[in-house]
């Protein structure tokens, strides 16, 4: 029996009918996943695995959800995109106003090259969960959520919530990405070593190895085992993850079995700082990580990873900076960061009038 299709015979006339499946409806099937309206309560980080997957991690609901967005043909390139205000769009879209429409995350879909957003309509444990997709001409849709292909998985050991604006339970989830069938996902547990690397088989299988992870903070002169990693991105079987305040750390991505680790602190790269987001990306024969934050704008650092595994690991207190050196880049604002092609990256612009903006740079 052919995979893509299958013979089924009339009981009176013997005339064969041919059902055909399309790639997509066979991909979410060998992917496990099924027809509905995924119960997302919080539409927070996001990242895309293989043809047009999208993860999309549930911060209130401590689950992934995989979503086929059925978004897997590769657009015209046009690297210029410039969309001025576009949570006012989507505030205007939903009946909603901008103070009360809140972009969670942003994540370029490779397989079309289309840039989605994670987004709450409203503020507190209310707001509803909304995805939305721009493409290469600027146009802002909404991605549907009812009657679509998707799979989830949950964790039960997520932290409980509580009210107040540092509620552990947002941090249930902080960052993911998808890899070579695996998903790594960064956040908190309820556990006494609280911070935590996940890896998920993908399709998911109930296969869950969760690690807990230990790093020396310079700023803080201390060990830490509560704080979530922030973002992270993976380089040659290496998990490069960045905390608050700002270490930078390696973790062997093969040292991820459900064990406790330390990682090692490579940089110190200043204090009274949330990293926002990280892409990796190649000019020349030079890799190069671009890291976005809150306090201390984008910065870029060469990345060589005998250079990082010969760095002396941090482990006494630290005042200013330290460790793999960085430069910083004259880019403002920057609350959202990813890879658009080879040659640029996709930002999302915090403006003081209240506009977001999505904005293409040619990589530097």
């Amino acid at each position: 029996m052919s995979r893509f299709r299958f013979a089924r015979r009339a009981l009176h006339n013997a005339l064969a009918v041919c059902v055909c499946f399309s790639p997509l409806a066979l991909m979410a099937a060998e992917n496990g996943m099924k027809s509905g309206t995924p119960g997302i309560q919080h539409a927070g980080p996001i990242a895309f695995g293989p043809d047009g997957i999208l993860f999309v991690g549930d911060t209130r609901g401590a689950a992934i959800y995989a979503i086929d967005t059925g978004d897997s043909t590769k657009a015209s390139t046009n690297a210029e995109i410039n969309v001025t205000g576009v949570n006012q769009k989507i505030a205007a879209m939903i009946g909603s106003t901008p103070q009360e429409t809140v972009i969670n995350d942003m994540a370029v879909n490779p397989a079309s090259g289309n840039i989605y957003l994670s987004v709450s309509r409203g503020l507190g444990p209310d707001a509803q969960p909304i995805l939305f997709k721009a493409d290469a001409k600027g146009n802002v849709s909404e991605v549907s959520m009812k009657n679509i292909k998707f799979s989830s998985v949950s964790f039960d050991d997520a932290p409980d919530s509580k009210e107040g604006r540092r509620n552990p339970r947002l941090s249930t989830i902080t960052d993911l990405q998808y890899e070579n069938g695996k998903l790594i996902v960064a956040g908190l547990s309820n556990e006494e070593f609280a911070s935590k690397l996940r890896v998920l088989n993908f399709p998911f299988d109930g296969d869950k190895t969760s690690t807990s992870i230990e790093v020396y903070h310079g700023a803080h002169g201390k060990l830490e085992t509560a704080s979530p990693v922030r973002t992270f991105i993976t380089y040659e079987n290496t998990v490069l993850a960045a905390y608050t305040c700002t270490p930078l750390v390696t973790i062997p991505v093969d040292a991820l079995k459900g064990d406790k680790i330390t990682g090692k602190t490579i940089a110190e790269l200043g204090n009274h700082n949330n990293p926002l987001d990280m892409v990796i990306y190649k000019k020349g024969n030079q890799n190069y990580l671009l890291m976005a934050n809150d306090a201390r704008g984008v910065m870029k650092l060469k990345l060589d990873k005998g250079e990082f595994d010969a760095a002396k690991s941090i482990d006494s207190r630290i005042d200013g900076t330290a460790g793999v050196p960085y430069e910083t880049l004259p880019y403002e604002n920057v609350v959202q960061l990813d890879k658009l092609d080879e040659g640029h990256a996709i930002m999302l612009i915090a403006q003081d009038s209240g506009s977001f903006d999505l904005k293409s740079i040619a990589l530097p």
